[in-house]
């Protein structure tokens, strides 16, 4: 049993770390940890997002989702070109990419369902309505 904290900030980190090797765990089938799937899944769903729109939208830095990045290319996932504006680089899924997507998101989904059932539909949607208010508050 994890030691007590009054620290809230040490206690989100260690549910987050918990909860994402639950996740890790589910997506060892594809060999894919968590936060890999997340990038991916955005991309393949958003194509031509430049590298700062999906930063923002994974809520990342450009130099962490860079860095994040980086093994998904090298493995052919994704594919990085010139964006409409030549200064931005846009995202792209590669075929095999997107097959690897299709084989993950029913694994990922079993883990959110898991998930959803022990901690119960309430308890759930107001622990994201807790989330987001805890984001916005903080300016993150």
């Amino acid at each position: 049993m994890p030691v007590p904290t009054e620290c809230s900030c040490a206690m989100l980190r260690r549910t987050a770390r918990h909860v994402s090797q639950a996740y890790d765990k589910a997506l060892d089938e594809v060999g894919l940890k968590t936060s890999q799937y997340m990038v991916l899944a955005h991309v393949e769903r958003t194509e031509g997002l430049t590298i700062t729109q999906l930063a923002r939208r994974l809520g990342l830095d450009r130099t962490t989702l860079t860095r994040n990045l980086q093994p998904l290319v090298n493995a052919g996932w994704i594919r990085i070109s010139e964006a409409k504006d030549k200064r931005a680089r846009a995202l792209y899924p590669t075929e095999s990419g997107c097959t690897l997507v299709a084989r993950a998101k029913p694994l990922w989904q079993k883990a959110e369902d898991a998930f959803r059932r022990s901690m119960g539909k309430t308890e759930v949607a107001e622990l994201r309505r807790l989330l987001d208010t805890a984001v916005s508050e903080t300016g993150a």
